[in-house]
């Protein structure tokens, strides 16, 4: 069975999850199995539950990486707009990137050391849920402090600055101002994409179906991309060019962060209990396959 197949009747199954949301929903999924006269084996009926318990948290990642993307858009074109010059020296714009790099170098290994001791001291890390949850909050708190930026880099005076032959009017507010928003954006890439490889979460399976399931969560990528996308097209449109403006001096691009960060709290609290949350006996495995992973190091 194909990969689009396997999601196609995995994704009807959960229609029908969430047709019946009044009723008692494990009863309806259950009506779905062979042994209860049902098409689909028990196997299956059970991994689309924890499918279907994934489904906000995808909605949440999409989210998420719309605004992971607002460092080559949003961000760059604040930097763009801002004062690149470093005494005599010109940054170039792409400079800016390196410091939303620099958490994930820093916290990947940290990350890995915190895991060995805990592993060490027969604990369990922290759940991966909880480490999502802790990401998207920086996220969160990124665009949020970018749209403060953005009203911050207005309040200073307007100086020309030569980018690629081309003369252009820019806020005189140096591009560091912006770091904190970068940093924050790199904190929570380095949290999230570690924690987002869900492999452990889906029953183990020997059938090659099931494993396809799991490049479900890789298709957020391009997903947000294009949600991203959306996003920017449609306040573009409805406010007539003021939330996302030509001519950043001339615009309130702070207003489309502000949205932005509006999205996240108010979808974040809204599937709050709704995510997958992991059972004792499920923590325990995780745990033993951390530790056949530790000692294998």
């Amino acid at each position: 069975m194909t990969t689009l197949g396997v999601f196609l009747n995995s994704l009807k199954m959960c229609c029908l999850h969430y047709r019946h949301l009044s009723g008692d929903v494990g009863s309806w999924l259950d009506r779905a199995k062979e042994n209860n006269g049902g098409r689909y084996s028990e196997t299956h009926v059970e991994n689309v539950k924890v499918l279907a318990k994934l489904f906000p948290l995808y909605g949440l990642q999409l989210l998420y990486r719309a605004c992971i993307t607002q460092i080559p858009s949003g961000y760059y074109i604040q930097t763009m707009n801002s004062n690149l010059h470093l005494t005599s020296l010109l940054l170039p714009i792409g400079a800016m990137n390196v410091i939303s790099i620099i958490p994930l170098l820093l916290l990947a290994p940290l990350i890995e050391c915190v895991t060995t001791c805990y592993l060490s001291a027969e604990k369990t890390p922290l759940a991966p849920a909880k480490v999502i949850t802790l990401g998207h909050a920086c996220a969160t708190l990124s665009v949020l402090v970018a749209g403060l930026s953005e009203l911050h880099r207005r309040s200073y005076p307007l100086v020309e600055q030569t980018l690629s032959g081309k003369v252009l009017q820019v806020s005189s507010m140096p591009c560091f101002h912006l770091a904190p928003q970068y940093i924050l954006l790199g904190l929570a890439e380095a949290l999230v994409t570690p924690a987002c490889e869900l492999p452990n979460i889906f029953p183990a399976d020997p059938k090659p179906h099931q494993r396809d399931l799991l490049t479900l969560p890789h298709s957020v990528l391009w997903r947000g991309c294009f949600l991203a996308a959306l996003i920017v097209q449609l306040v573009y449109f409805l406010s007539g060019g003021n939330f996302y403006p030509d001519a950043l001096h001339d615009g309130n691009l702070e207003r489309f962060f502000f949205l932005l960060a509006s999205l996240m709290a108010v979808y974040r609290l809204s599937v709050r209990g709704k995510a997958l949350t992991v059972s004792p006996l499920a923590e325990k495995l995780l745990h033993y396959k951390a530790c056949l992973r530790f000692y294998d190091t």
